[in-house]
C-alpha cells in the first residue's frame, strides 16, 4: 500500500486540517479522506493524517508512507525509540510534544512493516499536491461553517 499525507494550519495554532490518500499499487483503486479541527498546530495535524491513512488499513500491510513533514518522519524514524526509553521525554528531559499521537502512532507502526520516503511539500508531487488541498479545503469549511 502507498500511504500519502498532509497537514494544514491557519496559524499555528489555529485551524488545521489533515487529508491522506492510500493507494493499492496492484489494483490502481485509492481512499481519499480528511478532515480538521478548530485550535490545533501543523505538526498536531501531519501526526494525524499519518494516524487516519494508517487506520483506515484493515489488515497488517506493507506501507510506503509519504509524506513532506520532516517531524513525523524523523519522530517515526529516529527519535521515538529513544522517547519511550526514557519515558516520553526529549534528550534534554523535556515532555515529548503531542505524545498523545505519537503514542497512537507507535501502535500503528507496531501493527505493520512501514518504509518511510520525504516529498518536497509544495511541489507538485500529485498525490502531495492533492493531500494539502483536501486539508486546506477542510479546514477552511470548518471555519466557514463556524462564522
Amino acid at each position: 500500500m502507498e500511504l500519502y499525507t498532509d497537514g494544514a494550519c491557519s496559524g499555528n495554532p489555529g485551524p488545521g486540517g489533515w487529508a491522506f490518500i492510500l493507494v493499492h499499487p496492484a489494483s490502481g483503486s485509492q481512499k481519499e479522506d480528511f478532515g480538521a479541527e478548530r485550535e490545533t498546530t501543523n505538526n498536531r495535524m501531519e501526526l494525524t493524517a499519518a494516524i487516519k491513512g494508517l487506520e483506515a488499513l484493515t489488515r497488517r500491510s506493507r506501507v510506503e508512507l509519504y509524506s513532506d513533514s520532516q517531524y513525523v518522519l524523523k519522530g517515526l524514524r529516529e527519535w521515538m525509540d529513544s522517547w519511550k526509553k526514557r519515558g516520553w521525554k526529549t534528550a534534554d528531559k523535556k515532555p515529548v510534544k503531542n505524545q498523545d499521537l505519537w503514542e497512537e502512532l507507535d501502535t500503528l507502526r507496531a501493527a505493520h512493516e512501514i518504509t518511510f520516503h520525504w516529498i518536497k511539500g509544495h511541489n507538485e508531487h500529485p498525490q502531495n499536491e492533492r493531500c494539502d488541498q483536501l486539508a486546506v479545503a477542510a479546514y477552511k469549511a470548518l471555519v466557514r461553517g463556524a462564522e
